[in-house]
């Protein structure tokens, strides 16, 4: 049986059967709030770490960092030399002083302290598991974490590898661990291996029933690190498969080609008062490449923030147009798709193509008569949002489907725009740049397009840090260039008053207008509003009657004027450095020089400092993306996790790339050689893809 079959409730475990049903029926309801449902899931419920008692880390090192950054753990032998009381009454904590060979240390407690007096009595050795700090104050160093201790005598009890689990409402790490055993005890001989016996065997993979074991509860570090590679491996190998299966089905897909005609791509690049940048020029020859092909176009086109891939977007267009079929441009919101529309008008229309713009707030009349001219074929390109694929929304021959800012749309979102044609060409578009590793992994088997260039002409956005104490200084920056003539964005994190520690773009728009920039028109814009409020509000910035925009990161996206030269980010250390470095975007789009600030507060995190000081010293978004990827995981790096994307247990494809290259290039051969997985040595793959519907999940 592979694991994902068990599929029983826990009541079904032994053990668990001798808890009185109240009580049974409480833990149980307990573990379905962090997901753990059946027997399965529970086992495939992995630790988030580890804690390694079996190393001595002295005193000495409390401040030395593991490979992570994180404070290191100290582990070692302790004498206590005495005890001391702090504060008084219902504050009252006890001080126990240690030390072992290599320096002297002190542990608080603030309940039970009378016991502690009596266990960690003076004279007596321990073994101490504990994070500690240096205090200025009393110039010592101090326990910071939970405090671990076993006599020393008592060392076999306490060096040992120790599961941690991420815990839910009033779950704990001795509740999940005993389950586990429960479910290991009674099912885990029973699990059937899912690697490949002769990709176990070439990797030595320990069989799987050992490698849930040896997760749950490692005897060595060797073996645990064995139980990581076999499940890490198994988990990516079959992703690979999916995607291998699902390139192999794209390509097997019959079309009609496209002739090499590019009448109307010259007609538009002679028109233009510029020439295309290296990588718009190698981008669009591979889209065309693509779509002159025998199987249907799978690409995704990266390119930073301001690097043309629009343009490039729309020479895709008029390739499909040129051979009498439709193009579909979808964007996530009626700001950027109405732009998309305003900019084909201005650069196809005089071509003689015909651009049409559909959002989900036409009226009725209007709706109707757009989609019967795209049903007939009297729309060429059609530009918008959601909208373009409604149930009423048919297409005389769809042939291209262009996704723009890809990660806000979810799976399904993007299958049903495709389906709205036969097997049609599919161009996604970020100016979130994704590491070519993750693209590969998460988009399938697309093919992927760099453009690393910016076009000609565009000063590099200066970037400053600020503190909040000192935003008066980037107010009069900004008013200064005001006074040139310039237009400004300020952007916050909340809408509206919410955590009192926080500015909002509501109180502090008025606040700008009213005591800031008194002589100049000061605009608002933010999710709640209605779209025609959005776009009115945006087309006077646009033209400049307004001058300053306050807003939330709802501008994050599809603002385009060239005159904003200043954008100023309040509570920066709030954004994630995706949207940090997209923000920045928004101004350098014209030939002055152009400045961001990030105004930060005194409360951030680590985390925080990282991602501002990457902001500061880079401006190369695929540079960012990286320094991304390593500070929030794959999970959530550009939307993936809100997309149904890598719902991997184990695996990380940073810190497992090395594996994951692996097991694509022999999840890639085994297709190759067998594409039904049909021979005897492939059959347990089939089975597993057949019988364990969590990876029938798995979609691109």
């Amino acid at each position: 049986m592979f694991v994902r079959e068990l599929k029983r409730s826990l009541d079904r475990l032994n053990g668990a059967r001798g808890k009185t049903p109240e009580k049974l029926e409480r833990t149980t309801t307990k573990f379905s709030s962090i997901g753990i449902g059946s027997i399965a899931d529970l086992l495939l419920y992995y630790p988030r770490e580890w804690v390694d008692r079996t190393r001595v880390v002295p005193l000495k090192d409390f401040n030395k960092k593991d490979e992570k950054g994180r404070k290191i753990t100290v582990c070692t032998v302790a004498k206590v030399i005495a005890h001391d009381w702090v504060g008084f009454g219902a504050k009252r904590g006890l001080k126990v002083y240690i030390e072992d060979k290599t320096a002297r240390a002190v542990l608080t407690f603030w309940k039970y302290q009378e016991t502690y007096t009596k266990i960690l009595s003076i004279g007596e050795s321990f073994w101490i598991s504990c994070k500690f700090s240096y205090n200025a104050r009393y110039g010592d160093i101090q326990s910071s974490s939970k405090i671990v201790y076993k006599r020393a005598t008592d060392e076999g009890a306490f060096k040992k590898l120790f599961p941690i689990y991420h815990l839910g409402k009033q779950i704990t790490q001795k509740e999940i661990e005993s389950f586990i055993k429960l479910a290991l005890r009674q099912y885990g001989s029973s699990i059937e291996d899912e690697i490949p016996q002769f990709l176990r065997a070439r990797y030595d993979f320990l069989p799987k029933s050992k490698a849930l074991t040896a997760i749950h509860s490692p005897s060595t570090a060797n073996e645990l690190e064995k139980a990581k590679n076999a499940l890490i491996y198994e988990e990516f190998f079959y992703l690979e498969t999916i995607i291998g299966r699902k390139s192999m089905t794209r390509k097997a897909k019959q079309r009609r080609e496209c002739k090499a005609k590019f009448g109307l791509q010259e007609r538009l690049l002679e028109r233009l008062a510029f020439s295309l940048t290296v990588g718009q020029a190698r981008a669009i020859e591979e889209i065309n490449r693509d779509m002159d092909g025998p199987f249907p176009m799978a690409r995704l086109l990266q390119g930073d923030v301001g690097s043309g891939k629009t343009l490039v977007a729309f020479l895709a267009c008029l390739h499909a147009i040129e051979n009498d079929r439709q193009a579909a441009l979808m964007a996530p919101t009626e700001l950027l798709a109405r732009q998309h529309a305003e900019n084909a008008a201005k650069l196809l229309e005089p071509l003689g193509v015909r651009v049409a713009f559909l959002t989900g707030n036409m009226k009725a009349a209007g709706r109707a008569q757009l989609v019967k001219n795209l049903t007939s074929g009297e729309i060429d390109l059609v530009i918008g949002t959601h909208a373009l694929f409604s149930k009423d929304v048919v297409y005389r021959d769809l042939r291209l489907v262009i996704i723009d800012e890809q990660h806000r749309f979810g799976v399904l979102q993007r299958q049903a725009i495709m389906d709205k044609g036969d097997s049609p060409d599919l161009l996604m578009m970020s100016a979130t740049p994704i590491p070519r590793t993750l693209a590969i992994t998460v988009f399938g088997d697309l093919d992927v397009s760099i453009i690393r260039d910016m076009p000609p002409g565009r000063k590099p956005i200066e970037t400053h840090l600020a503190r909040e104490s000192n935003e008066a200084k980037v107010y009069d920056f900004v008013k200064r260039r005001l006074a040139e003539g310039a237009q400004a964005y300020f952007v916050y994190p909340l809408i509206e008053e919410g955590e009192q520690e926080l500015k909002n773009a509501t109180s502090m728009a008025e606040r700008l207008a009213r005591e800031t920039f008194p002589e100049y028109r000061t605009a608002l814009v933010h999710s709640r509003l209605d779209e025609e409020e959005k776009r009115q509000t945006m087309e006077a910035f646009r033209k400049g009657d307004a001058r300053v925009l306050v807003a939330t990161s709802v501008v994050e996206v599809g603002v385009d004027v060239p005159n904003a030269t200043c954008m100023v980010i309040e509570h920066a250390e709030r954004f994630g450095l995706s949207a940090l470095h997209q923000l920045r975007g928004r101004v350098g789009r014209g030939s002055a020089q152009s400045y961001c600030f990030l105004v930060y507060s005194d409360e951030y995190t680590e985390d925080a400092k990282t991602r501002l000081m990457a902001m500061l010293e880079s401006a190369d978004g695929f540079i960012i993306a990286e320094e991304d990827l390593k500070l929030r995981g794959p999970g959530q790096i550009a939307g993936f996790e809100q997309s149904g994307y890598l719902k991997l247990g184990m695996a990380d494809i940073v810190r497992d790339s090395a594996l994951l290259e692996q097991a694509r290039v022999d999840a890639f051969a085994m297709l190759e050689k067998d594409p039904g997985l049909l021979l005897p040595e492939n059959l347990v793959v089939s089975a597993v893809l057949e019988r364990c519907p969590p990876w029938e999940n798995v979609v691109f």
